[in-house]
């Protein structure tokens, strides 16, 4: 019971923590204006406003595809770049009645491929952006501090113009359609919609479509980019802090009623293995791999080292070693010379390898009572 009581407190806590982060949040930005989002840069009023104008609205969504041929569709600054089949479709969709209105503020590379929309790379004030008398009832539109002007060909109307005189949105004829490009979408957003004519400009151009038009919102080049999954979106987003927080209140909880499994078992000492286990695990191993050559040579050179460092004879090279062990100790030498020829034509299988190698190890290592037997010669010294 004790252990349940205290697993409610971490979940009241976690979902205190987690509701104070939400509303404590600033409300969600939209920067791609988003006819989702309520937020001021969000487009979402002027889709309530095409309904209550009696148009059939949607949201593009899962798939692309343009509204009904007669229709209008809104692009807000696309985050998820056009392909080029999206680009070439959206155009033939305009030349056969459709009517395109593109808001962005750096725009779309396919797309203004698509469309020629031809952009400067200066940046002018949108604060105050005067209409041109085409547009009906509107005089002057507010904006973004800075927006960047367009560069319209002869077809290209300009409809929108800086306080400098430079063009910030215009129509064009494109074919059967029309396009509307606008070089600031905060115009057509919801904090703005009450400044100057900016509502008035949205109804104009919803008087583009016959009454009972549908109209579009792509909200499908407002997929998933990468900044949405970096770290900071976890902090500067409502849902993604109160999450974190959620789990770090879960984490807390982990810690404070976390209990060991079973008792802590203390590791044994390791103990040191003697020489003989190695020289056994080294001859199984050799055994095994079939290596009889290796073997022999093995115990050939290491028992004439050990002949060499009892005699005070340089080992290598081999040829000088024999030479001087003949010279030096001739019966040493002969016993040596046999031991290594029985070695080495020992074909009877390991019993008469076994006695090879101890006929070695006896010239090898001999008792300390034959050593101090041994004389001491002028040939031997």
């Amino acid at each position: 019971m004790r252990d349940v009581r205290g697993w409610v407190i971490v979940l009241v806590l976690a979902l205190l923590i987690g509701g104070a982060a939400y509303f404590a949040q600033p409300r969600q930005d939209s920067p791609q204006h988003s006819s989702g989002s309520d937020a001021a840069n969000g487009t979402s009023a002027a889709r309530f406003f095409s309904q209550a104008m009696g148009h059939p609205t949607t949201q593009i969504e899962g798939n692309f595809s343009q509204p009904s041929q007669d229709g209008l569709m809104f692009v807000f600054t696309p985050t998820s770049p056009y392909s080029a089949q999206d680009a070439s479709d959206t155009a033939n969709w305009i030349r056969r009645g459709g009517v395109l209105v593109y808001a962005s503020e750096l725009g779309d590379i396919e797309l203004d491929r698509a469309l020629s929309v031809t952009r400067l790379n200066s940046g002018v004030s949108g604060q105050t952006q005067h209409a041109n008398p085409v547009l009906d009832g509107v005089t002057t539109v507010s904006g973004g501090q800075a927006v960047v002007p367009l560069d319209g060909s002869a077809d290209q109307v300009p409809i929108l113009r800086s306080s400098d005189g430079f063009a910030t949105g215009y129509m064009q004829r494109f074919g059967q359609g029309t396009i509307v490009v606008l070089a600031d979408p905060l115009i057509l957003c919801n904090g703005y919609l009450d400044k100057t004519d900016n509502g008035r400009l949205l109804a104009d151009l919803l008087g583009l479509v016959n009454p009972g038009s549908a109209v579009g919102f792509d909200e499908y080049h407002h997929g998933l980019i990468l900044t949405d999954l970096a770290p900071q979106a976890w902090v500067t987003t409502p849902w993604g802090a109160a999450i974190l927080w959620f789990l770090v209140a879960i984490f807390i909880g982990l810690v404070l009623r976390g209990r060991r499994f079973g008792p802590v078992i203390q590791r044994p000492a390791e103990v040191a293995r003697a020489d003989a286990e190695w020289a056994v695990a080294v001859g199984e191993l050799l055994r095994r791999s079939g290596a009889r050559a290796l073997t022999l040579g093995l115990l050939a050179n290491a028992s004439e080292r050990a002949v060499a460092a009892r005699t005070g004879l340089p080992a290598q090279p081999r040829e000088r070693f024999w030479n001087a062990l003949y010279a030096r100790a001739p019966e040493l030498a002969g016993e040596l010379d046999q031991a290594e020829r029985a070695l080495y034509s020992s074909a009877g299988g390991d019993a008469e390898l076994l006695g090879a190698a101890q006929r070695l190890h006896s010239i090898a290592y001999p008792p300390a009572r034959e050593r101090r037997r041994q004389p001491i010669t002028e040939e031997t010294r």
